[in-house]
Protein backbone atom coordinates (compact mmCIF):
# COMPACT_ATOMS: atom_id res chain seq x y z
CA UNK A 1 0.00 0.00 0.00
CA UNK A 2 1.62 3.75 -1.12
CA UNK A 3 -0.34 6.39 0.57
CA UNK A 4 0.77 10.10 1.38
CA UNK A 5 -0.31 9.71 5.64
CA UNK A 6 2.12 9.50 8.42
CA UNK A 7 0.23 6.98 10.21
CA UNK A 8 -2.73 4.52 10.08
CA UNK A 9 -3.57 5.47 13.00
CA UNK A 10 -3.60 9.32 12.43
CA UNK A 11 -4.30 9.96 8.68
CA UNK A 12 -7.55 11.07 9.75
CA UNK A 13 -6.15 13.63 12.64
CA UNK A 14 -3.83 14.68 10.27
CA UNK A 15 -6.21 15.03 7.62
CA UNK A 16 -8.70 17.25 9.15
CA UNK A 17 -6.05 19.29 10.99
CA UNK A 18 -4.96 19.83 7.11
CA UNK A 19 -8.46 20.67 5.92
CA UNK A 20 -9.05 23.04 8.68
CA UNK A 21 -6.28 24.91 8.09
CA UNK A 22 -6.63 25.19 4.60
CA UNK A 23 -9.57 26.28 4.58
CA UNK A 24 -9.53 28.74 7.70
CA UNK A 25 -11.63 31.83 6.53
CA UNK A 26 -15.34 29.41 6.28
CA UNK A 27 -14.57 26.76 8.74
CA UNK A 28 -13.26 25.77 12.24
CA UNK A 29 -12.50 22.60 14.02
CA UNK A 30 -14.96 21.99 16.79
CA UNK A 31 -13.60 20.49 19.96
CA UNK A 32 -11.79 17.35 19.49
CA UNK A 33 -12.02 17.31 15.98
CA UNK A 34 -15.55 16.13 16.54
CA UNK A 35 -17.02 18.19 13.89
CA UNK A 36 -16.28 21.12 11.74
CA UNK A 37 -18.42 24.14 11.70
CA UNK A 38 -19.49 26.58 9.42
CA UNK A 39 -17.25 30.25 11.00
CA UNK A 40 -19.28 32.92 10.72
CA UNK A 41 -22.99 31.52 12.70
CA UNK A 42 -26.02 33.51 10.73
CA UNK A 43 -28.40 33.90 14.05
CA UNK A 44 -32.28 33.29 13.51
CA UNK A 45 -31.18 30.85 10.70
CA UNK A 46 -32.23 26.71 11.02
CA UNK A 47 -29.29 24.99 11.08
CA UNK A 48 -28.24 22.24 8.50
CA UNK A 49 -26.18 19.40 9.99
CA UNK A 50 -24.72 16.53 7.81
CA UNK A 51 -21.98 13.73 8.33
CA UNK A 52 -20.85 10.38 7.94
CA UNK A 53 -17.59 8.05 7.80
CA UNK A 54 -14.42 9.97 6.23
CA UNK A 55 -13.42 8.45 2.75
CA UNK A 56 -15.68 10.73 1.16
CA UNK A 57 -14.00 13.70 0.81
CA UNK A 58 -15.02 16.29 -0.17
CA UNK A 59 -18.35 14.89 1.40
CA UNK A 60 -19.17 16.22 3.83
CA UNK A 61 -16.79 18.77 6.01
CA UNK A 62 -16.10 20.25 2.16
CA UNK A 63 -19.66 21.07 2.05
CA UNK A 64 -19.86 23.69 5.32
CA UNK A 65 -19.90 27.05 4.44
CA UNK A 66 -22.67 30.06 3.31
CA UNK A 67 -25.43 28.16 1.21
CA UNK A 68 -24.64 24.79 2.66
CA UNK A 69 -24.16 23.01 5.73
CA UNK A 70 -23.63 24.57 9.41
CA UNK A 71 -21.55 21.91 10.74
CA UNK A 72 -20.63 18.22 9.01
CA UNK A 73 -19.46 15.32 11.78
CA UNK A 74 -16.80 13.02 10.33
CA UNK A 75 -16.34 9.36 11.54
CA UNK A 76 -13.77 6.93 10.99
CA UNK A 77 -13.15 5.79 7.33
CA UNK A 78 -16.69 4.17 6.23
CA UNK A 79 -17.50 4.48 9.53
CA UNK A 80 -20.90 6.77 10.94
CA UNK A 81 -19.77 9.19 13.21
CA UNK A 82 -21.00 8.81 17.02
CA UNK A 83 -24.09 10.16 18.68
CA UNK A 84 -21.79 12.52 20.96
CA UNK A 85 -20.09 14.03 18.04
CA UNK A 86 -23.31 15.00 16.05
CA UNK A 87 -24.97 15.83 19.76
CA UNK A 88 -21.72 18.17 20.15
CA UNK A 89 -22.28 20.11 16.31
CA UNK A 90 -25.60 20.90 16.99
CA UNK A 91 -25.01 22.07 20.34
CA UNK A 92 -22.65 24.37 18.53
CA UNK A 93 -24.88 25.55 15.23
CA UNK A 94 -28.50 26.09 16.30
CA UNK A 95 -28.81 29.55 17.26
CA UNK A 96 -32.63 29.19 17.78
CA UNK A 97 -34.56 28.07 14.80
CA UNK A 98 -34.16 24.48 15.32
CA UNK A 99 -31.74 22.17 13.38
CA UNK A 100 -31.86 20.07 10.01
CA UNK A 101 -30.01 16.53 9.99
CA UNK A 102 -29.38 15.50 6.55
CA UNK A 103 -28.84 11.86 6.76
CA UNK A 104 -27.59 9.09 3.94
CA UNK A 105 -29.22 6.10 4.18
CA UNK A 106 -26.93 3.85 6.18
CA UNK A 107 -28.23 2.12 9.45
CA UNK A 108 -25.33 3.00 11.51
CA UNK A 109 -25.20 6.99 10.56
CA UNK A 110 -29.75 6.57 10.73
CA UNK A 111 -29.27 5.12 14.24
CA UNK A 112 -26.93 7.53 15.25
CA UNK A 113 -28.43 10.58 14.07
CA UNK A 114 -31.52 9.56 15.67
CA UNK A 115 -30.30 9.57 19.19
CA UNK A 116 -28.53 12.78 18.37
CA UNK A 117 -31.64 13.94 17.96
CA UNK A 118 -33.76 12.65 20.96
CA UNK A 119 -30.96 14.18 23.02
CA UNK A 120 -30.52 17.46 21.54
CA UNK A 121 -32.33 20.58 23.64
CA UNK A 122 -33.70 22.02 20.27
CA UNK A 123 -35.98 21.21 17.81
CA UNK A 124 -34.27 18.40 15.11
CA UNK A 125 -36.00 17.63 11.80
CA UNK A 126 -34.22 14.81 9.29
CA UNK A 127 -34.35 14.43 5.87
CA UNK A 128 -33.25 10.99 4.85
CA UNK A 129 -31.32 10.53 1.16
CA UNK A 130 -31.95 7.32 -0.47
CA UNK A 131 -31.37 8.14 -4.16
CA UNK A 132 -29.54 5.08 -5.29
CA UNK A 133 -31.03 2.82 -7.98
CA UNK A 134 -28.79 0.07 -8.10
CA UNK A 135 -30.13 -2.06 -4.98
CA UNK A 136 -33.16 -2.53 -2.51
CA UNK A 137 -30.89 -3.43 0.17
CA UNK A 138 -27.58 -3.37 1.05
CA UNK A 139 -24.63 -4.70 3.51
CA UNK A 140 -25.33 -1.26 5.50
CA UNK A 141 -28.40 -0.66 5.08
CA UNK A 142 -32.47 -1.24 5.42
CA UNK A 143 -33.70 0.62 1.93
CA UNK A 144 -31.67 2.06 -0.45
CA UNK A 145 -28.80 3.84 -0.39
CA UNK A 146 -28.35 7.96 -0.13
CA UNK A 147 -25.26 8.53 -2.37
CA UNK A 148 -24.48 11.65 -4.24
CA UNK A 149 -28.06 13.15 -4.42
CA UNK A 150 -27.28 13.99 -0.99
CA UNK A 151 -25.13 16.87 -2.06
CA UNK A 152 -28.18 17.92 -4.72
CA UNK A 153 -30.29 18.12 -1.67
CA UNK A 154 -27.79 19.74 0.93
CA UNK A 155 -26.96 22.41 -2.22
CA UNK A 156 -30.89 23.54 -2.23
CA UNK A 157 -31.78 23.00 0.86
CA UNK A 158 -28.68 25.22 2.21
CA UNK A 159 -29.68 27.48 0.07
CA UNK A 160 -33.21 27.90 1.11
CA UNK A 161 -31.69 27.86 5.12
CA UNK A 162 -29.93 30.99 4.02
CA UNK A 163 -32.62 32.58 2.75
CA UNK A 164 -34.81 32.29 6.31
CA UNK A 165 -36.77 29.70 5.56
CA UNK A 166 -38.35 27.44 8.77
CA UNK A 167 -37.56 24.04 9.67
CA UNK A 168 -40.84 22.52 8.76
CA UNK A 169 -40.51 24.27 5.22
CA UNK A 170 -36.82 22.70 4.84
CA UNK A 171 -37.42 19.36 5.66
CA UNK A 172 -40.42 19.51 3.11
CA UNK A 173 -37.80 20.61 0.73
CA UNK A 174 -35.45 18.48 1.60
CA UNK A 175 -37.98 15.20 1.32
CA UNK A 176 -39.11 16.85 -2.26
CA UNK A 177 -35.49 17.12 -3.80
CA UNK A 178 -34.70 13.99 -2.27
CA UNK A 179 -37.51 12.22 -4.40
CA UNK A 180 -36.89 13.75 -7.49
CA UNK A 181 -33.69 12.36 -7.47
CA UNK A 182 -32.15 8.90 -8.42
CA UNK A 183 -28.30 7.83 -8.53
CA UNK A 184 -26.11 4.89 -9.74
CA UNK A 185 -22.67 3.89 -10.02
CA UNK A 186 -19.92 2.02 -11.38
CA UNK A 187 -16.32 0.56 -10.10
CA UNK A 188 -13.64 -0.27 -12.19
CA UNK A 189 -11.16 -0.62 -9.25
CA UNK A 190 -11.66 -1.24 -5.41
CA UNK A 191 -10.33 0.98 -3.14
CA UNK A 192 -7.96 0.75 -0.05
CA UNK A 193 -8.97 1.57 3.15
CA UNK A 194 -5.83 2.74 4.86
CA UNK A 195 -6.06 0.29 8.18
CA UNK A 196 -6.96 -2.55 5.94
CA UNK A 197 -3.72 -1.79 3.88
CA UNK A 198 -5.53 -3.45 0.73
CA UNK A 199 -8.08 -3.48 -1.94
CA UNK A 200 -11.24 -3.63 -0.55
CA UNK A 201 -12.53 -6.40 -3.12
CA UNK A 202 -11.19 -7.88 -6.12
CA UNK A 203 -12.10 -6.98 -9.80
CA UNK A 204 -10.44 -8.20 -13.00
CA UNK A 205 -8.60 -5.68 -15.76
CA UNK A 206 -11.27 -6.60 -17.64
CA UNK A 207 -13.92 -6.04 -15.20
CA UNK A 208 -16.45 -3.49 -13.90
CA UNK A 209 -18.98 -3.72 -11.01
CA UNK A 210 -22.38 -1.99 -11.98
CA UNK A 211 -24.72 -0.62 -9.22
CA UNK A 212 -21.33 -0.50 -6.83
CA UNK A 213 -22.23 1.31 -3.18
CA UNK A 214 -19.80 4.25 -1.99
CA UNK A 215 -17.95 1.78 0.45
CA UNK A 216 -16.94 -0.57 -2.07
CA UNK A 217 -20.47 -2.63 -1.59
CA UNK A 218 -21.51 -4.90 -4.45
CA UNK A 219 -23.69 -3.50 -7.24
CA UNK A 220 -26.23 -5.20 -9.60
CA UNK A 221 -23.80 -7.49 -10.86
CA UNK A 222 -19.84 -7.99 -11.90
CA UNK A 223 -19.94 -7.43 -15.47
CA UNK A 224 -16.70 -6.85 -18.57
CA UNK A 225 -15.50 -3.79 -19.13
CA UNK A 226 -17.95 -1.86 -21.19
CA UNK A 227 -17.48 1.65 -23.36
CA UNK A 228 -18.69 4.81 -21.69
CA UNK A 229 -22.01 4.82 -23.79
CA UNK A 230 -23.20 1.90 -22.97
CA UNK A 231 -22.27 2.01 -18.98
CA UNK A 232 -24.17 5.49 -19.23
CA UNK A 233 -26.93 3.92 -20.84
CA UNK A 234 -27.61 1.30 -18.49
CA UNK A 235 -27.29 3.61 -15.68
CA UNK A 236 -29.61 6.73 -17.21
CA UNK A 237 -31.86 3.81 -18.17
CA UNK A 238 -31.73 2.40 -15.01
CA UNK A 239 -32.36 5.81 -13.17
CA UNK A 240 -35.17 6.93 -15.89
CA UNK A 241 -37.09 4.01 -15.65
CA UNK A 242 -37.22 4.20 -11.70
CA UNK A 243 -38.61 8.17 -11.62
CA UNK A 244 -40.60 6.63 -14.15
CA UNK A 245 -43.36 9.68 -14.93
CA UNK A 246 -41.62 12.11 -12.97
CA UNK A 247 -38.88 12.08 -15.61
CA UNK A 248 -39.96 15.13 -17.52
CA UNK A 249 -38.43 18.47 -18.14
CA UNK A 250 -35.99 19.82 -16.90
CA UNK A 251 -33.31 18.02 -14.96
CA UNK A 252 -29.69 18.45 -13.13
CA UNK A 253 -27.19 16.00 -14.63
CA UNK A 254 -24.66 15.41 -11.90
CA UNK A 255 -21.30 13.15 -12.80
CA UNK A 256 -19.37 12.43 -9.70
CA UNK A 257 -16.19 10.94 -9.85
CA UNK A 258 -14.84 8.14 -7.19
CA UNK A 259 -11.49 9.70 -6.27
CA UNK A 260 -9.07 8.10 -8.80
CA UNK A 261 -10.99 8.91 -12.45
CA UNK A 262 -9.62 11.56 -14.10
CA UNK A 263 -11.37 15.20 -14.93
CA UNK A 264 -11.11 13.92 -18.67
CA UNK A 265 -12.84 10.64 -18.35
CA UNK A 266 -15.80 12.24 -16.03
CA UNK A 267 -16.46 14.29 -18.81
CA UNK A 268 -16.50 11.57 -21.20
CA UNK A 269 -19.33 10.29 -19.23
CA UNK A 270 -20.75 13.69 -19.39
CA UNK A 271 -21.23 13.26 -22.97
CA UNK A 272 -22.28 10.07 -23.29
CA UNK A 273 -24.93 10.50 -20.36
CA UNK A 274 -26.23 13.84 -21.36
CA UNK A 275 -26.77 12.06 -25.27
CA UNK A 276 -29.34 9.31 -23.29
CA UNK A 277 -30.82 11.79 -20.92
CA UNK A 278 -32.12 13.97 -24.08
CA UNK A 279 -32.37 11.49 -26.33
CA UNK A 280 -35.14 10.28 -23.56
CA UNK A 281 -37.03 13.96 -24.14
CA UNK A 282 -35.31 15.64 -21.04
CA UNK A 283 -33.51 19.20 -20.88
CA UNK A 284 -30.06 19.43 -19.12
CA UNK A 285 -30.84 22.73 -17.49
CA UNK A 286 -27.79 22.68 -14.63
CA UNK A 287 -24.83 20.14 -14.63
CA UNK A 288 -22.07 19.60 -12.30
CA UNK A 289 -18.96 17.03 -12.93
CA UNK A 290 -16.53 16.27 -10.50
CA UNK A 291 -14.87 14.35 -7.38
CA UNK A 292 -17.64 15.28 -4.49
CA UNK A 293 -19.14 12.13 -2.97
CA UNK A 294 -16.09 9.56 -3.58
CA UNK A 295 -15.07 6.25 -2.29
CA UNK A 296 -11.25 7.08 -1.18
CA UNK A 297 -9.17 6.10 -4.59
CA UNK A 298 -11.86 4.04 -6.24
CA UNK A 299 -11.98 4.36 -10.35
CA UNK A 300 -15.40 4.60 -11.77
CA UNK A 301 -18.08 7.38 -11.12
CA UNK A 302 -21.90 7.56 -10.46
CA UNK A 303 -24.64 9.45 -12.38
CA UNK A 304 -27.20 11.47 -10.75
CA UNK A 305 -30.26 12.75 -12.41
CA UNK A 306 -33.14 15.16 -10.15
CA UNK A 307 -35.63 16.64 -11.84
CA UNK A 308 -35.92 20.32 -11.59
CA UNK A 309 -38.98 23.17 -11.27
CA UNK A 310 -38.00 26.89 -11.39
CA UNK A 311 -38.01 26.63 -7.48
CA UNK A 312 -35.39 24.01 -7.30
CA UNK A 313 -33.61 26.11 -10.34
CA UNK A 314 -33.74 28.96 -8.46
CA UNK A 315 -31.72 27.47 -5.37
CA UNK A 316 -29.47 25.84 -7.14
CA UNK A 317 -27.97 29.07 -8.67
CA UNK A 318 -27.85 30.60 -4.84
CA UNK A 319 -24.35 31.76 -3.85
CA UNK A 320 -22.38 29.52 -2.27
CA UNK A 321 -18.94 29.58 -0.65
CA UNK A 322 -17.53 25.95 0.79
CA UNK A 323 -14.72 24.34 0.36
CA UNK A 324 -16.25 22.33 -2.28
CA UNK A 325 -17.91 24.78 -4.04
CA UNK A 326 -18.04 28.25 -4.55
CA UNK A 327 -19.81 30.46 -7.21
CA UNK A 328 -21.99 33.08 -7.38
CA UNK A 329 -19.78 35.10 -4.35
Amino acid sequence: MKKLINSVDTVLTDSLNGFCRAHRDILVAGEELKFVRRKDLKAGKVALVSGGGSGHEPLHGGLVGHGMLDAACPGQVFTSPTPDQMLAAVEAVDTGAGALFIVKNYEGDVMNFEMAAEMASGEVATVLTNDDVAVEDSLYTTGRRGVAGTLVVEKIVGAAAEEGRDLAALKALGDKVNARTRSMGVALTSCTVPAAGKPMFEIGEDEMEMGVGIHGEPGRRRVKLASADDIAAEMIGAILKDLGDAARGEVLLFVNGFGATPAMELYVMYDAAAGKVEAAGLSIARSLVGNYVTSLDMAGCSLTVTVLDEELKALWDAPVHTAALRWGM
